[in-house]
């Protein structure tokens, strides 16, 4: 009777161990973590990284396109400026003080920007720049208002530039008195910029 009952004491040990060694199977982590690997594996990391791909890559293959634009209307206007032979007609209203710097600056700044001036006798100029000048003196400043008229050979007026420059009056003076030559080397680079420029429109 003793043995049989120990027996099956432990019989029901045996099988009790055995239901608890189960158990901590099932709830092993390494027995869910197969699982979770294969769900963040299978889940497609990959896909958004290659779906990355192809927007990294497409952005650059567009900058190359703006650059080019701009180099077909510099080339024309350039080759414009390079055909092209500018007269420039005495100066009118401004005093010889004030004329001497404009038109010196006025050779230096056409040279500078490739544009060929031509003689007073010059029969090739291709262009004639007629200039008008007049002055306003208010209290400590004197304000050159300036006016030029682009005329082609024939006299028929193709452009206008005009604009005015305001500077500080020199010892009190007025009038053409009171005007600096940097004043006037400031108005003759304006000039040939904005003929450049309307040159650079035409060849465009």
């Amino acid at each position: 009777m003793r043995r049989s009952h120990v027996t099956t004491v432990s019989l029901l040990a045996a099988l009790a161990l055995a239901a608890c060694t189960n158990a901590k199977d099932v709830l092993e982590p390494s027995a869910i973590a197969p699982q979770s690997t294969q769900s963040v594996a299978g889940g497609g990391t990959t896909p958004p990284a290659t779906a990355a791909q192809p927007a990294a890559t497409a952005q650059p293959s567009a900058t190359p396109a703006p650059a080019t634009a701009p180099t077909v209307p510099s080339a024309k206007s350039a080759s414009a400026i390079a055909r092209t032979r500018l007269q420039v007609a005495p100066i009118v209203g401004a005093s010889v003080e004030a004329a001497t710097p404009l038109t010196a600056e006025l050779q230096t700044r056409a040279k500078q920007r490739g544009i060929t001036l031509a003689g007073s006798t010059d029969q090739t100029a291709t262009h004639v720049l007629k200039g008008y000048f007049s002055t306003m003196s208010e209290g400590k400043d004197t304000t050159v208002i300036y006016v030029w008229d682009v005329y082609d050979p024939s006299g028929n007026r193709l452009h206008r530039i005009n604009g005015q420059q305001k500077a500080p009056s020199a010892d009190g003076a007025e009038g053409w008195a009171a005007v600096a030559p940097a004043t006037m080397q400031s108005i003759a680079d304006q000039t040939i910029d904005q003929f450049a420029a309307w040159l650079g429109g035409q060849a465009g």
